[in-house]
């Protein structure tokens, strides 16, 4: 599989994890294959905010996760949290495209300071030091100081952060429509072809 159909997506622990699920579901039904890290928050979140019941290993969740998707055998590869030789850890083997969706204030925070304390983190260093696209999709309110910084920093650095702030011009009426818009704009940043949102204008053409 080419390098243009690879995306690495990291799920960490904000509020939001449907956000991020809704974005894999619609990776795989375009036929990316996504390499998947889930922080260890971002489980808990999904066991609350959800009806998953995410099981607590990478294999159980790769296995899980692809049944519930419906991915193809190998579309799917679930990274644990200190899986070094995983291809994300490095440019090398990365894909050209990273999202963390939700990304915690804490994620945001270390990724802008190159903690690298751990694969999702190393994962975005890898994006940021090889000058690849990297998208941040924050959840968080208010936005505190040093929370602004940071993604003033990383946006200084190419970085692209979209919050999770869904409109109210495409009259949503349901909570999944909510989550479509944000994983719309995210689909559109990827340069992925989308059903979800029209794009503005678009009545017009």
């Amino acid at each position: 599989m080419s390098d243009s159909e690879r995306i690495t997506l990291a799920i960490t622990g904000a509020s939001g994890a449907q956000y991020g699920l809704r974005l894999l579901q619609c990776l795989l039904a375009v036929d990316k294959q996504v390499f998947v890290m889930i922080s260890r928050a971002a489980q808990v979140v999904i066991n609350t905010e959800t009806d998953l019941k995410l099981p607590g290993t990478p294999s159980e969740q790769e296995a899980f996760l692809s049944k519930e998707y419906s991915a193809e055998e190998g579309q799917l590869k679930v990274f644990g949290r200190e899986q070094w030789m995983a291809p994300v850890a490095s440019g090398s083997g990365a894909p050209s495209k990273m999202v963390v969706c939700p990304c915690s204030t804490g994620t945001l925070s270390a990724v802008a300071t190159g903690a690298s304390n751990n694969l999702i983190e190393r994962a975005a260093d890898v994006a940021l030091k090889e000058r690849r696209q990297l998208i941040l999709v924050p959840r968080e309110a208010p936005y505190s100081e040093i929370h602004l910084e940071h993604m003033l920093k990383l946006t200084r650095m190419g970085t692209v952060v979209i919050p999770a702030s869904p409109g109210f011009y495409n009259r949503p009426a349901t909570v999944e429509d909510m989550i479509d818009f944000v994983v719309a704009r995210i689909l559109n940043q990827l340069d992925i072809d989308q059903s979800l949102l029209p794009r503005w204008g678009d009545d017009l053409i």
